[in-house]
């Protein structure tokens, strides 16, 4: 409960304190749009790897190099919890807009930072609206910044995927951007399963091979929601392979964690935590206790 109560109110904090540092970056970004954007960017990742340091999350990613470089990508990934946003924002190599549910959008100062970070903000039960934001999706992709989604539509009360929304890959076809499947496995240990109270955890994050949609043939187009989830539900078969057995969550103890830092957001695919070897996560040796979660 405790970690659950610095976490927020770090994050209040910061968005307390972020309110003269917002002026700033509008100053800065008057002069020099770029700088604005990656500052805000860098200050913002930062953030998120305090709450997951508060929280005792530690994350190994895998395949960071299957991300195109020099080109904004359609980021899509399975949903289990809040803490998908943080850990994966925290990982993003440029600028990253996400396609958020309308409530969020009402957050005051909240709202004001993901619209400094190219959020969009999607009501699923208005059709006109929604077919508005991914056309400005498209359009941010054309201008150089990524979009990510969670085509589930919303957070599963399970690890099964629910079938993906195929109108959220739609600007995928209408830009030609490479799509790259996202698989998030562990998350739901951290407080999605026993809320409000946060469990220390493992997660490992898996970025697949893109999918470059002008090499598809037109009836691969048509089932690109099936193809994209089906590219995720292996990789999370295969972390599944690989995870301990029993109901606690597992705190690695290297002292390597392989979130990218501020300076350096690339990651080897051939690190002490975990290793990817002819289509398979190889977990190499490291020592590992397990820690109950507190009841609620």
């Amino acid at each position: 409960m405790l970690r659950f109560i610095f976490a927020v109110g770090f994050a209040v904090l910061y968005l307390i304190v972020g309110i003269p540092v917002l002026g700033i970056e509008y100053l800065i970004g008057k002069i020099n749009p770029q700088k604005r954007d990656v500052s805000s960017l860098r200050m913002v990742q930062w953030a998120f790897r305090v709450i997951m340091k508060i929280c005792g999350v530690k994350a190994s990613v895998v395949g960071y190099e299957n991300i195109p470089k020099n080109e904004a990508v359609l980021y899509v990934a399975n949903h289990n919890s809040y803490f998908d946003i943080i850990i994966t924002y925290s990982m993003c190599p440029g600028l990253t807009g996400y396609i958020s549910k309308a409530s969020i959008g009402k957050i005051p100062l909240l709202n004001v930072w993901m619209k400094r970070l190219y959020c969009l903000f999607m009501d699923r039960n208005d059709v006109k609206q929604s077919l508005k934001i991914i056309l400005q999706a498209a359009e941010q992709i054309k201008n150089g910044i990524s979009i990510c989604i969670f085509p589930e539509g919303t957070r599963g009360d399970s690890a099964e995927m629910m079938p993906f929304k195929s109108g959220s890959l739609k600007m995928a076809e209408k830009t030609g951007c490479p799509i790259v499947p996202i698989a998030i496995h562990n998350t739901r240990s951290i407080i999605s399963d026993h809320f409000p109270v946060v469990c220390p955890a493992h997660v490992t994050i898996e970025y697949g091979k893109p999918i470059y949609t002008r090499d598809l043939p037109k009836e691969e187009k048509k089932a690109l929601a099936r193809i994209t989830q089906d590219a995720i539900q292996e990789m999370l078969n295969h972390m599944e392979a690989e995870a301990p057995s029993g109901s606690v969550s597992p705190i690695e103890k290297s002292s390597s964690e392989n979130i990218p830092s501020e300076n350096d957001v690339k990651v080897s695919d051939s690190t002490p935590e975990m290793r990817r070897t002819s289509g398979d996560i190889r977990r190499a040796p490291v020592t590992t206790e397990y820690q109950t979660c507190p009841p609620r």
